[in-house]
C-alpha cells in the first residue's frame, strides 16, 4: 500500500490536532456531507471497503489539500460516477441547483433516501462475519510476521488493511475472530472472499524501534490470514 493516506509513523506531517468531543462537527456542512454519504451508500452500489478505498484514490495533491470532509464528498462524487448512478452532468447540474436554490434536477431526486426510510436503512446493517470461509491456520499465542508489502494478490498496489509500519513485523495472536469478508477483495468488487481474521499484537518496539517509549506498550491489529504467516 503506498497511498498517501498511509500515513502511520510518517514523518514531516506535524502533530495531529486534538479534538473536543463534544464538537462533533466544525461547520454545517460538515454534517451534511455526512448525511449525504450515508444516505448514497443506501443505494446499495459500493460496500464499505470500496468506499474506503475511493477515499484512498484521492490525487494525491487533492488529499493533501482537501479537509476531512471534503475527502469524503469528493471521493463520493466519484462513486457515483464510476458505479453508475449519476453521471458528470448530474453532478454539474446539482452544483447549480444549490448556488441557484432552485428545484432538483428529477434524475437525482428520484434515487433520494427519504427522511422516513433513514432509519430503516441504518438498521440494515449486514455483519462481515461469515461462516464459511478457509481453516484458520493460527490460534492464540502463536508466533507471526506481517507481509512485507501490499498483500493484495487480487489487484496490484490494491486496498489493503494491513498499514505500511506493522509489514514485515512479529506479533502475537491474542484472539481469533473467524472468518470475515476480505476487504483486499470486497473494495475491487470481486467477491467477499472471507477467510479468518486475528487480533495480532505487537510491543511497540517492534513497531517504532528506537522511537517506541520503554513502557512496554503494545498495538493490537485486526488482520486477515494472508497478510501472515508463521514466525521462522
Amino acid at each position: 500500500m503506498s497511498r498517501i493516506h498511509d500515513m502511520g509513523g510518517r514523518f514531516g506531517t506535524g502533530v495531529i490536532a486534538g479534538k473536543d468531543d463534544a464538537d462533533v462537527f466544525h461547520e454545517e456542512w460538515h454534517a451534511r456531507a455526512l448525511a449525504t454519504t450515508l444516505a448514497a451508500g443506501a443505494l446499495g452500489a459500493w460496500n464499505i471497503d470500496a468506499s474506503r478505498h475511493a477515499r484512498e484514490r484521492l490525487k494525491p495533491r487533492d488529499y493533501e489539500c482537501f479537509s476531512y470532509y471534503e475527502k469524503w464528498m469528493a471521493a463520493l462524487a466519484n462513486l457515483l460516477v464510476e458505479r453508475g448512478v449519476v453521471n458528470r452532468a448530474d453532478l454539474q447540474r446539482a452544483a447549480y441547483v444549490a448556488e441557484a436554490g432552485v428545484r432538483p434536477a428529477p434524475s437525482l431526486a428520484e434515487k433520494a433516501l427519504r427522511a422516513e426510510q433513514v432509519a430503516t436503512a441504518m438498521r440494515a446493517v449486514v455483519p462481515y462475519t461469515r461462516a464459511a470461509g478457509p481453516v484458520a491456520k493460527f490460534r492464540v499465542g502463536d508466533r507471526v510476521r506481517t507481509a512485507s508489502y501490499n498483500p493484495n494478490h487480487r489487484v496490484k498496489g490494491g486496498h489493503t488493511r494491513l498499514p505500511s509500519y506493522a509489514m514485515g513485523r512479529l506479533g502475537t495472536v491474542v484472539r481469533v475472530h473467524g472468518n470475515h469478508v476480505l476487504p483486499d477483495s470486497n473494495a475491487h468488487f470481486q467477491g467477499e472472499a472471507p477467510e479468518p481474521l486475528y487480533a495480532v499484537e505487537f510491543a511497540a518496539k517492534e513497531l517504532w524501534h528506537q522511537d517506541a517509549e520503554d513502557s512496554g506498550d503494545v498495538m493490537v491489529l485486526d488482520l486477515w490470514q494472508n497478510y501472515l504467516e508463521a514466525e521462522t
